[in-house]
């Protein structure tokens, strides 16, 4: 009785696969669905809905030019990929911009929606890149939108690793 209390408790206030937690990628910290199956390949960290319907993706880089503004920085990341219709924003208190993309999915099972973030605070780069069928918007839009809003900048640790 209890547990069934909880979960509906739980569920009712939002609570699910998609309740976030606070994860740390190289310097960045951000809000990850807790629920979420976290890989790593290649440098980027891959993040999976259990249901397989949705993931994102987060790079993390370092600025090679020292003392570079974070505007600069991030008009330096538009330009080196391209596009338009970018929306300018401010995530962890820094220049990030967003943007939205539909295309069809590589099987033709339909189309995708891409959710794009990108920001610099002119030491570090970042982009969070979510993937989601188009059918399933409605569940993770909001998702994607928490995720990419959520990056702040944790500072250097004095450790190697």
């Amino acid at each position: 009785m209890i547990l069934s209390t909880f979960l509906a408790v739980m569920v009712a206030a939002g609570g699910s696969a998609d309740a976030l937690s606070s994860v740390t990628v190289k310097n960045i910290a951000l809000k990850a669905p807790a629920a979420w199956t976290r890989s790593n390949m290649d440098g980027t960290e891959k993040f999976l809905a259990p249901s397989g319907d949705a993931y994102f993706l987060v790079d993390v880089g370092t600025v090679q030019t020292a003392g570079m503004k974070a505007e600069l920085c991030r008009t330096k990341i538009l330009a080196s990929i391209g596009g338009d219709s970018w929306t300018m924003l401010k995530v962890g208190g820094q220049p990030a911009a967003t943007k939205t993309d539909t295309d069809a999915a590589p099987d033709g099972s339909g189309n995708v929606d891409t959710v794009t973030y990108v920001g610099c605070n002119g030491k570090t780069t970042w982009s969070v890149v979510f993937y989601m069928e188009q059918g399933k918007k409605d569940r993770f839009a909001a998702v994607a939108e928490k995720v990419g809003t959520s990056v702040s900048f944790t500072p250097p640790k004095n450790k190697k690793g």
